[in-house]
Formats: C-alpha cells, sequence, structure tokens
C-alpha cells in the first residue's frame, strides 16, 4: 500500500475528546492492550495528529503520528498498527517470520507467500482468514511488516504451504515508515518455548561462532533482496532453503532421483515478480556478453535498456520492470553496481550512464547464451529492434517546491517544506485559503485583499506598506515565482524522475573555427534521453558531414555533439518532427541559416 510515495492532503493536531475516542477504538481493535498500555499507546499530554493521505493509487488512508512517528493507519474505519507501534508491542498481533532477503521484495509491493514463510518447531499461531498478522525476520521478534492472512493456519498447512499466505498492507523501509524518524527495527530475541527450538538456537549460536552472519538493525538500502544477491549468493541461499525443507521432508532420495523434476517444478511455482526478475537477469547478462562492446561506454542506462536488453528477450515474453521487484530500472542496476558487475554515474544532472563494466566477473564469463539466440540470430533480431524501438519524447511537467518562506500560507493545507505540488495543486491551495479566510475583496472580486501571511510570503519589503490587495493572476504568479522549482520527467516504459530546477533546453550554438569554417554544437541531449553518439551518427549520415562527440568545456563528464556546418535546419527537423521534442524544450533554432530565394 505504501511501497511508492503517498500524497499529503491535510494534517491537524488531535484534541481531548477526540483522543479519547480514539483510544476507544484502540482498545475495541486490540483487546489484548492493557489499560495502562492504551494510556501509553494514545497518551494524554504528547503531541498527536491525524494526517489524511492519498496513496499513489488514490486510497484515502488515515495517519495517526505521535511525535511525528506513524502509529496507526485506518482505511475503510479499520485500525492497523505501524511498525513503529509493533517495536513497542511486538506482541500485539501474531506473527510469522520469513527470510532476511525476503524483506526488499516485501517492501517493494510483493506479497509474502507461504514458500518463504519459516515453519517453526512449536508450530504457527492458528489464525483465520483475513485476521491481521504481523511478519519478523529470523533471529529478531521485532515485526518488520503488517499483513492480512489470505488463508487460516488449518488452510496453510493443507495447501502444503504453497500460494499466497499474506497480503501486504505496510513494511519497514516503505514510504509511512519514511514518514517518521526512519529508526531500524530494535534486536527482539525469539521466545522460545519448545525444548527442541532451544536445542536449534543453540546450534544456530555454535554455527555463528564460525561463521559471522549479519546482526540486527537492518540498515535500508544495505541488506538488499534477494535480487541483490550474486548469482551465486542466490544459488547458495536457495541451497539453505532447500536443505531446511529436505530435512524436514526426509526426502533427500527423491531429490536426488528427480533432479530434473524438482528444478521444473521449482520454476513453475515462481511468482510472476520473480519470474520477470529472472527474465531481466537474464537479459542483462547477455546484453552485457553479446552486444555491449567497450566503446560503447559510456552508456546511457535507457539506451541499453531500450537497444542492447530489450532485443534478449525471448520470443513471446517482454520486459516490464513494473512487473518485477524493482518496480525502477535504476533500483535494479543499483543490485548490479552492488555486486560490482558495472559502474553507474550521472553524467549529467538526473541523467545515468553506464561507465564502466567487469567484463571478467564471474557471472558474466559464466552466462550462456539461452538455446534458439545463435549470434546470426540474435544479430538480426537486435536489428529488427532496432527498427521497431521508436524514440518516445519524455513526459515532462513542470512541479513546485514549497520554501521555507511559503510554509505559513501552505501548512493550513497540510503541506510542509519540501512538499511537492503540481502548478493546479497550488492554485487550488491558494483559492481555498483565499475562501477560507474570506479575503476576496467584496468591492471587487477580481482582487484579493493581502493579510498578514500573503503580505509576508508574496510582497517584497517596499510592498508591504503599499499594497493591500493583488490581482487574482498576480497573486498566483507571485506564489509559483517564490517556491522551489522543480520538473518530473518520465521516459517511456519508466518510472517517473522528479529533478530540482527547471529543466535544460537543447542548446544549438554555431562557433566559427580557423578558415571561416562553422561547426554546429548540441548539448543536453542527455536530459530528454538521447544517446549523442546515436545522434551524430544519424546527423552524419543525412548530411554528410564529419561528426564528433567531444567534452562540454568547463565540466566533468558531460559530452557534445559537433558537426560540420550550420545544420540547425536538420537538427530542428529531425528533433521537432522525427522525434517530436516541443519546441519550447529546444534553444537555437533561430540560428538557422536564411533560404536563398530561387531566381
Amino acid at each position: 500500500m505504501f511501497c511508492r510515495a503517498f500524497r499529503v492532503r491535510s494534517s491537524t493536531a488531535i484534541k481531548g475528546s477526540d483522543r479519547r475516542k480514539l483510544r476507544a477504538d484502540v482498545a475495541a481493535a486490540f483487546p489484548n492492550l492493557s489499560a495502562e498500555q492504551l494510556t501509553e499507546f494514545i497518551p494524554n499530554k504528547e503531541e498527536l495528529n491525524v494526517v489524511k493521505i492519498y496513496t499513489h493509487k488514490g486510497e484515502a488512508v488515515t495517519v495517526y503520528t505521535n511525535n511525528r512517528n506513524p502509529i496507526l493507519f485506518e482505511v475503510e474505519k479499520a485500525l492497523y498498527p505501524t511498525v513503529y507501534a509493533l517495536w513497542v508491542y511486538p506482541d500485539l498481533l501474531p506473527a510469522f517470520s520469513t527470510w532476511p532477503p525476503v524483506l526488499q521484495k516485501l517492501a517493494g509491493g510483493a506479497d509474502l507467500m507461504l514458500p518463504g514463510v519459516i515453519v517453526p518447531p512449536s508450530g504457527f499461531p492458528q489464525v483465520e482468514r483475513g485476521m491481521l498478522c504481523a511478519v519478523t525476520l529470523l533471529g529478531n521478534r521485532a515485526p518488520v511488516a503488517v499483513t492480512v492472512a489470505t488463508m487460516s493456519t488449518v488452510e496453510m498447512l493443507a495447501a502444503g504451504m504453497k500460494g499466497k499466505g499474506f497480503a501486504v498492507l505496510h513494511t519497514y523501509m516503505d514510504h509511512l515508515w519514511e514518514y517518521g524518524d526512519k529508526s531500524y527495527p530494535p534486536t527482539l530475541a525469539p521466545l522460545v518455548t519448545d525444548p527442541a527450538e532451544k536445542e536449534s538456537a543453540n546450534g544456530e549460536e555454535e554455527m555463528e561462532e564460525k561463521e559471522p552472519v549479519s546482526s540486527f538493525p537492518i540498515e535500508p538500502l544495505q541488506h538488499g533482496g534477494i535480487g541483490d544477491l550474486s548469482l551465486k549468493e542466490q544459488d547458495s541461499c536457495a541451497i539453505l532453503v532447500g536443505k531446511e525443507e529436505h530435512n524436514e521432508n526426509k526426502a533427500a532420495e527423491t531429490a536426488e532421483d528427480d533432479n530434473t523434476e524438482v528444478q521444473q517444478e521449482a520454476e513453475d511455482s515462481r511468482t510472476p515478480q520473480e519470474q520477470m526478475d529472472a527474465l531481466f537477469s537474464q537479459c542483462f547478462f547477455h546484453a552485457l556478453k553479446c552486444k555491449v562492446k567497450k566503446s560503447d561506454l559510456p552508456l546511457l542506462t535507457s539506451t541499453f535498456l531500450r537497444s542492447h536488453m530489450f532485443p534478449c528477450c525471448p520470443a513471446g515474453q517482454q520486459l516490464d520492470i513494473k512487473k518485477s521487484s524493482y518496480k525502477k530500472f535504476s533500483k535494479f542496476l543499483q543490485c548490479m553496481q552492488h555486486q560490482k558487475i558495472l559502474q553507474v554515474k550521472e553524467l549529467s544532472k538526473g541523467v545515468e550512464s553506464i561507465v564502466e563494466v567487469d567484463w571478467k566477473h564471474p557471472d558474466i564469463k559464466a552466462f550462456t547464451v539461452p538455446e534458439g539466440f545463435s549470434s546470426a540470430s540474435a544479430a538480426q533480431d537486435c536489428k529488427s529492434e532496432d527498427k521497431e524501438q521508436v524514440y518516445h519524447a519524455p513526459e515532462i511537467i513542470p512541479l513546485y517546491g514549497v520554501s521555507t518562506k511559503m510554509v505559513p500560507l501552505f501548512q493550513e493545507s497540510g503541506h510542509k517544506k519540501g512538499s511537492i505540488l503540481s502548478s493546479s495543486e497550488v492554485r487550488n491551495i491558494i483559492i481555498n485559503y483565499v475562501k477560507t479566510n474570506e479575503l476576496v475583496d467584496e468591492a471587487n472580486k477580481n482582487f484579493v485583499k493581502v493579510n498578514a501571511i500573503l503580505c509576508d510570503c508574496l510582497l517584497d519589503k517596499s510592498e508591504q506598506d503599499e499594497i493591500s490587495n493583488l490581482k487574482w493572476d498576480d497573486l498566483l504568479s507571485r506564489c509559483l515565482e517564490r517556491l522551489q522549482p522543480l520538473h518530473q520527467v518520465t521516459f517511456f516504459g519508466q518510472e517517473p524522475i522528479v529533478r530540482k530546477g527547471r529543466i535544460e533546453p537543447i542548446d544549438i550554438t554555431i562557433a566559427q573555427r580557423s578558415s571561416n569554417k562553422k561547426v554546429t554544437i548540441i548539448k543536453n541531449l542527455e536530459l530528454y534521453g538521447l544517446d549523442p553518439q546515436s545522434v551524430a551518427n544519424i546527423l552524419q549520415q543525412k548530411v554528410q558531414a564529419s561528426a564528433t562527440i567531444t567534452p562540454v568545456p568547463g565540466t566533468k563528464d558531460r559530452v557534445q555533439v559537433q558537426i560540420q556546418g550550420n545544420q540547425i535546419h536538420h537538427l530542428a527537423k529531425m528533433l521537432l518532427e522525427e522525434y517530436q521534442l516541443p519546441r519550447k524544450y529546444i534553444q537555437g533554432l533561430e540560428k538557422a541559416p536564411k533560404l536563398g530565394r530561387k531566381k
């Protein structure tokens, strides 16, 4: 529910009578809390707020915060605790345990499948379908996820621990957790009640002395999910899980005899998300091994995905990052970078490129091209895909961030410093503020009366004694000017990226070289998802003139295209007509040579 950013609509303090009502609601929802615990949970004097938000899917959610940490959230009149609350009351909900690498998948929006649930020696807690449950990690009783059981305990065991067991609502490291102080889970020792479990715990301690294991608390982005592990680590992880199940089921001989069948069954039992993760890994290594050359670097990450990984996708399948656990291609590349397979850098503001690849990495060397991908067919597929892959101009939306000076004007609507808004949202907030505070001039409704907050936020010091009202247009334009400029760029098939400032236009200039020769220089192509080398190659073929890539003077790792002659006419046709880029994002088209009159 909170795997993506949500939007805050309002935030108000909870007063006496509302606190008592909330305490009564919590007591009804969680009857195992004592009166003393209820008073601690919903205190009488500490700062309590109710925050109205909308999730990325448009769901209306009410969040209750204590000292700015979310402690409860309410959906359709049902109350749910957050991980912050469960760290204080770890036994509030029945808990099920899973492996630490699964956490990253859950935080990315995945539900918890039953094969990922660890069966304790003492057995599962008895739950019914639809009951609220917590998820913990092996070795720590501190909950890391709030879920709803999709099966009863009896149904889980009857299904052979296969299928979806829990629908995940909220996790440690998701955006609701980020709304708080971003603290780590405490280390809470498991409750050992079963003698067999005690022996198992002692055995684990002995193993820990031999092989050091990472301890809690888990720091975000440093302990990734299964997708962050190298292929060898994934294999070892699978072997460990396999051994444990193998010991429990006492089926060693059968597993050895039917190895091929078990492998096929494992592949078939993978979730669609796991299958998409595997497809991305396959196409990634295939592209690095067969398509990318050292001379291609630095290579735009968007170009790598579009022109190198897409052609490596098997027939009948399609890469879709949104259906994977990564959700963003940049996160997938971060995992690969964590494994030291490649290095990604931001060569220009907000644009990432692959700058280095470890061609000797064991995972690249061990990768074998799947059957049906011969070198000839791969090259042919690549050519056909290149023809089909059409450049799509990015969608660019101007946004505005609430600055420190403008906070008083926006805090009534629940926004704080750094909140990101579109121009239409800013307009609606200002209109609502004016109407709520009855600032419309009764004599002339085209004007707005300037109160103390509008005066401080929108007027310069020299104007504060002179201006008592503003026109609506002037009011809105002054407001937009004083907000922090931002912009959102959405490339085809990728998640939106928000960058600071206004987007720089593609800059086209004409420079004079020796012997009175002119050259056309094009900058900032990367900001719009265009590969400078590809643009240079296309221009060179079209105009039959020399085109080169040169460093941008005074910058590090930024490049520009330089082509002989004044080629602005050809550039304009390519950028405006072929690539469908809006004219407002191209600077310098007026420098095109004037066409002579025909006689």
